[in-house]
């Protein structure tokens, strides 16, 4: 099970029960354990939750249906503080939550600017029933389960007008206008919803890349799900394709990359809690880039590369640490140089050097700077301990393989 990249084909467009019938399409053996993670966010037992084979005399997939029972089931009141607690509270495994969290302030936080409020006053009218909260949930945990990178074709952009509880409304609805922002989009001139706020949400959330990224890759599984409008000469569908790198491809360890914006903390609780995660088990590097966010504030881009095994460890360390409210990530290649650690001594103290062995057997060495600028003198002081600090790293490990050799 599972894929290194997963692509989405919106030809009908985006929703959330029509990515979740795409995925369990592909993973079937997902199915079970997805009812079961909505059902444990509160998914009444009367409710009725099916995964079903669908055909619409084009194309052939599958549907999940979520049903209520015939009458008088209390519906959840659409508050988004209300169904965050519930989320918040609810027994399902940690990185299934914080996604299914992610998802629903994405959410709130484009409803919010669309209406003019305060997110804590946000009333979500299309999550103000069961279905739509188990797609959020059921989302979170296939996406969790797959651990995959994602990526997109253009999305649909839909015409006309919509009716919602506000009145009518044009195409594409305000919040999912908001969320699709930097995704590119096609007119293929059918009339309609295209891509619900939910399902620009979650494609917010996976952060997909726009189109395949350079392969070679190898297709390993495809899965279609439909929506319940017909759409007139097309299929309401959207296709999932499933891929692993290609051997053509050098791989020598996945990277987890865990990505999210700051645009509400202070600069210097900013950078004690970077320099908290750079510290953390498993954390590989951290990197800050200045971005625009919201209405135009000066933000902080940040990107944690971590070992995949410590991934949900980084995830709580993100919102310890800092501000945000969400974060996405992805699994992606890396290509790595063999290389050894070692220490040397100097005229000042100890000095940590990285010794990598590159294509051709070169070496190269690099002194930690903090050890060099520990000794006395300025700039070409320090040069000269790198320098001889570097030189010694690179002669010790000469040194070692010929004993090893002789021995």
């Amino acid at each position: 099970m599972g894929a290194a990249h997963i692509h989405l084909d919106p030809l009908g467009g985006l929703a959330g029960d029509m990515f979740l019938g795409a995925v369990l399409d592909a993973w079937p053996e997902l199915a079970e354990a997805t009812f079961a993670a909505m059902r444990a966010a509160g998914l009444p037992e009367d409710w009725q939750v099916r995964h079903l084979e669908h055909r619409d005399g084009v194309l052939s997939g599958s549907r999940v249906a979520i049903d209520p029972p015939a009458a008088g089931e209390h519906a959840p009141s659409g508050m988004y503080v209300e169904i965050r607690e519930r989320i918040a509270n609810a027994p399902l495994e940690p990185g299934v939550r914080a996604r299914a969290l992610a998802i629903l302030g994405l959410l709130a936080e484009a409803e919010a600017r669309v209406h003019g409020r305060p997110i804590e006053q946000v009333h979500f009218h299309e999550l103000a029933d069961w279905d739509s909260i188990a797609d959020v949930v059921g989302a979170a945990f296939v996406i969790e389960a797959l651990r995959a990178s994602w990526s997109t074709a253009p999305l649909p952009i839909g015409r006309g007008r919509i009716a919602t509880s506000h009145g009518a409304l044009p195409v594409q609805a305000p919040a999912a206008a908001l969320l699709l922002q930097g995704f590119a989009v096609i007119d293929d001139g059918i009339e309609g919803e295209r891509v619900t706020p939910t399902g620009a949400a979650i494609l917010q959330h996976l952060d997909a890349a726009p189109g395949l990224p350079p392969g070679p890759w190898r297709l390993t599984t495809s899965g279609t799900g439909f929506g319940t409008k017909r759409l007139p000469g097309m299929s309401n569908a959207l296709r999932v394709l499933a891929y692993e790198q290609a051997q053509a491809g050098r791989i020598d360890e996945q990277v987890a990359i865990v990505s999210f914006e700051v645009d509400d903390q202070n600069p210097e609780e900013l950078a004690l809690g970077l320099e908290a995660l750079r510290a953390l088990d498993g954390v590989l590097d951290v990197i800050q880039l200045a971005a625009i966010g919201k209405k135009g504030r000066l933000a902080a881009h940040l990107q944690v590369l971590a070992r995949p095994e410590r991934l949900d460890a980084v995830i709580d360390a993100c919102f310890a640490e800092t501000t945000t409210l969400g974060l996405r990530w992805r699994l992606e290649a890396r290509a790595a140089l063999a290389r050894a650690s070692l220490t040397v001594a100097g005229p000042a103290g100890e000095v940590a050097v990285k010794v990598a062995t590159r294509p051709g057997g070169v070496r190269t060495a690099k002194a930690e700077i903090d050890h060099v600028a520990a000794g006395p003198g300025g700039q070409a002081a320090r040069a000269r301990r790198r320098q001889d600090a570097e030189a010694q790293a690179l002669r010790e490990i000469d040194d070692g393989e010929a004993d090893d050799e002789r021995s």
